[in-house]
């Protein structure tokens, strides 16, 4: 290293430090990146490589980016999940004897960051953190840029940990050394999460002691939460990696809440995406969700409560009918409706202003928008107080509308401050008794050169004699050269020449632009003082702010409700304790939303005395999938305390949703299609209770059609007589319909269709009964399948069920049923060849409704080769 120049030197002993992370060297207005990182940082960001002598025979690879500039290129790099080490010039250049003293005084990561332009403006940044003991989890969240800190604890497997996680999709995950040296769990968090991962060595952490002494500080009064040994590790593990990142104090995070999972409805990753909660299967996108749906909020903070609300639905009966209380109040007065809408449109994200007042980075724009969202809630709260909903009442009295900081802001900053807090113009006149002074004797000073060029002009006659400024030379007298010969020559000082004129000053001048400089100087000097005086004056009264904020949130997410239950014409669903599921008229909310009039609504009956499980059968495109996912919705959505699509409904509470619905392989994981079916379907066996909502969607179809069958009887069989848990198990298999007589809780229903005019015409309707028909042919035919693939499958399906089916086959279980022996009809003389039988079972085992046309027909090609040879 001696060999290096002493800036390199410096360079390298702070990089040592943060190897980890991008080392942004902050050198005059650049960030520069040295080495290795500017190596990486050139390919990642396009930045040009270049190089730079640093006292070693070799140039250092070097690249840089403008200050001004740097959030866009650290933003690209978090979002690629790397991390940043900002490193800045600590001292005064001109004070520094040899090197500037420089420090790393922030690292941002994917889970730290506070900067807006970084951040989706709708949705939460959440860091995690995990510990284990033994069999026992701790988890710890908690979103920087909001002060929100969450705790609680699983028992179980990783799976439970993983599936608590992606309610709160964390960008980055914590965890300690063992267990982030443990393949399996950082694997599974990694490919189900897709989060970033940072392990931390416990050497290197504070102990116990010291964990619980600086969670104490942070969070007064708040030790319960943490009381027990594993919620205090995970919770200092997550809080020590704040203040090492952060550097700095984070007053906004004053707030911590330890919950247990057992209060919500518990829903597995597999639930959350197969009912296309928050983003969509095909596209990942929010656009087509539940969420996109139900998201008519005005605010950025009601937005992000809203998700909350949907990731985690109530189990508490009273929590939810105070929650449908307010929006049937809304609903019921929709002119208050309307006027709460446009109160809330006057808020700003108060969530993320109060921590950036807290953090020190706030501007004069953002107490500008913290001061006009607190003078909307005068009128929210009058509003709010006169609806018919006491929950919405008490919210309004616990409202307070902070007039103390509305005063204090209104008095010192002007109604349009700049962006930058540095140059001045910010602070009110008659706020500061010396600032307006230093303004009396700019005001006064430019008044008199405004004076001087008109003086001047009369003196000289020389009426294109100007006064200027410049940065460089100051203020000046400038004269054409064709004027010069007006010009005594001892009436002016020479300045400057210029190609066509000549600068002048004078000692009178030069005197008045002292003191305007110098007064201007200290005027944006002490604008900065008293701008950070009432910036931390206001950071002392967060805490105010940020329960206004809980509270106006709350009001948005149940005025976005509201809305969407009036525009569908939605309802309120009974709540009741019992088992009871009942649905008349239910509607798919977002298929609903796209179709409009022409959805087709159905009902649906479950309890656990003699409806416990219904066996749907039907043809493919009927609606089997599509009723089981709204059925599943409805009940979420009446949990979370929304009204539903139906005509009236009973909701018996719900403990946890379970679905295998759609077919697709895991190739991350390295899971084929049926694999994970099997593992969905294990988590509902393993972990449903009597108070659970199963919904299996056409379990077995990715093996063998006798496989597949028996797993299917089998699985159903448990469920009934072991589970105890209200099901929808749609089949294909439609000799299963025997078990309604054989088991006493379960019932066949089916998506009923009609032949017409030899079409099959689908009603997506469900009625009671099985079916005996899949009519695949026909949706191949639907699907733009080629007429001879259709004719030759026709005529393969007529010569199957005219085979007799004489044969019985035994399934190891308590239950016999007659299954289709279609291989009675290729075992005789003068049948179909062996490539013809392989064809007939590949094109009854292809299931159109999960496959693409393009898919499809590409399968019947293939098809049709191997039987042409």
């Amino acid at each position: 290293m001696s060999n290096y120049t002493p800036m390199i030197q410096q360079y390298l002993s702070i990089k040592a430090e943060y190897e980890d992370a991008f080392l942004f060297f902050r050198l005059g207005d650049f960030y520069e990146l040295f080495f290795e990182d500017a190596k990486r940082a050139s390919e990642v960001l396009e930045l040009t490589l270049t190089g730079r002598d640093g006292g070693a025979k070799e140039r250092i690879p070097m690249c840089g980016v403008p200050h001004h500039a740097a959030d866009v290129y650290i933003g690209r790099l978090i979002e690629k999940g790397h991390k940043v080490a900002l490193c800045e010039q600590v001292e005064d250049p001109s004070q520094a004897k040899g090197v500037v003293k420089r420090e790393v005084v922030r690292v941002i990561t994917p889970g730290t960051v506070m900067e807006e332009k970084m951040l989706a403006e709708k949705e939460n940044n959440f860091l995690a953190a995990v510990t284990k003991r033994e069999d026992h989890y701790a988890i710890a969240t908690a979103d920087l840029s909001t002060g929100e800190f969450y705790l609680t604890e699983r028992s179980g497997s990783t799976m439970a940990v993983i599936d608590e996680l992606a309610a709160f999709s964390p960008k980055e995950v914590l965890v300690p050394s063992p267990l982030g040296e443990n393949e399996s769990f950082v694997k599974e968090v990694q490919d189900r999460l897709g989060s970033i991962l940072t392990s931390l060595q416990t050497e290197g952490l504070p102990s116990a002691a010291e964990m619980a002494a600086a969670l104490d500080q942070q969070f007064p009064g708040c030790e319960e939460a943490y009381a027990s040994p594993v919620l205090l590790e995970v919770a200092g593990l997550l809080h020590t990696y704040l203040q090492q990142t952060q550097k700095r104090a984070m007053a906004h995070m004053n707030r911590l809440e330890r919950y247990d999972a057992g209060q919500y409805m518990i829903l597995d990753t597999a639930a959350r995406q197969n009912l296309e909660l928050t983003t969509t299967l095909r596209e990942g996108q929010k656009k087509g969700s539940l969420l996109w749906l139900l998201d008519q909020t005005a605010t950025a903070m009601g937005s992000r409560l809203l998700k909350k609300w949907l990731d985690k639905p109530l189990l508490d009966q009273k929590r939810i009918e105070d929650r449908q209380g307010a929006i049937q109040a809304f609903v019921e007065d929709l002119l208050a409706l309307e006027e709460i809408r446009d109160g809330l449109r006057g808020v700003y994200d108060l969530e993320r202003l109060c921590a950036r007042i807290a953090y020190g980075s706030a501007n004069g724009r953002d107490l500008h928008a913290l001061r006009k969202s607190l003078e909307a809630v005068p009128a929210l709260k009058e509003k709010l107080a006169m609806t018919a909903s006491p929950f919405l009442s008490q919210l309004a009295f616990g409202m307070d509308g902070c007039d103390d900081i509305v005063e204090q802001i209104s008095s010192s900053i002007v109604e349009e401050p700049p962006l930058s807090i540095k140059e001045g113009s910010m602070i009110q006149e008659g706020y500061d008794h010396s600032l307006d002074e230093l303004r009396t004797i700019q005001q006064e000073g430019r008044s008199w050169i405004s004076q001087l060029e008109q003086r001047e002009r009369q003196a000289t006659g020389v009426r294109s004699l100007k006064v200027g400024f410049n940065k460089i030379f100051g203020y000046y007298i400038e004269v054409t050269r064709a004027n010069l010969k007006l010009i005594p020559e001892d009436r002016y000082q020479r300045k400057q020449t210029l190609a066509n004129a000549e600068r002048f000053v004078t000692p009178e001048l030069k005197e008045r632009e002292r003191q305007i400089l110098t007064a201007e100087e200290k005027s944006v000097e002490m604008e900065y003082r008293l701008f950070v005086e009432v910036r931390e004056s206001i950071a002392k009264e967060i805490a105010r702010i940020q329960r206004l904020a809980e509270q106006v949130a709350q009001v948005d997410v149940l005025h976005s409700l509201a809305v969407v239950a009036d525009r569908y014409h939605y309802v309120r669903p009974r709540i009741q304790s019992d088992d009871t599921l009942f649905i008349e008229g239910g509607r798919h909310p977002v298929v609903e939303a796209a179709v409009g009039e022409r959805f087709i609504s159905n009902d649906l009956l479950l309890d656990q005395k003699h409806r416990q499980v219904l066996l749907i059968t039907g043809p493919n495109m009927a609606g089997k999938s599509t009723y089981m996912r709204q059925s599943a919705l409805i009940t979420l959505m009446a949990q979370m305390g929304s009204f539903v699509p139906v005509k009236q409904a009973v909701i018996g509470i719900v403990d946890r949703i379970f679905t295998r619905i759609g077919a697709a392989d895991d190739l991350v994981g390295g899971r084929s299609t049926f694999m994970v079916e099997m593992d969905e379907t294990r988590q509902a066996l393993g972990q449903a209770t009597s108070r659970s909502l199963i919904l299996l969607d056409e379990v077995g179809r990715g093996t063998s059609t006798y496989d597949g069958m028996a797993l299917a009887q089998a699985i159903v069989e448990y469920i009934h007589d072991h589970v105890g848990a209200k099901t929808l198990f749609s089949t294909h298999y439609h000799e299963l319909t025997a078990l309604a007589g054989d088991l006493d809780r379960v019932v066949n229903v089916n998506a009923r269709c009609v032949e017409k005019d030899g079409e099959v015409v689908f009603l997506h309707k469900i009625e009671e009964g099985g079916a005996d028909r899949s009519y695949g042919i026909h949706v191949a035919q639907l699907a733009g399948l080629p007429r001879e693939v259709i004719q030759r499958a026709q005529e393969i399906l007529h010569g199957l069920e005219s085979t007799t089916r004489d044969e019985e086959m035994g399934l190891p279980t308590s239950h016999q049923l007659n299954l289709f022996q279609y291989e009675a009809a290729v075992t005789k003389e003068d049948s179909y060849s062996e490539g013809e039988r392989k064809a007939m079972t590949s094109l009854r085992d292809w299931d159109v409704m999960n496959h693409t046309p393009l898919e499809s027909l590409q399968f019947l090609q293939e098809l049709q080769r191997s039987l042409k040879g």
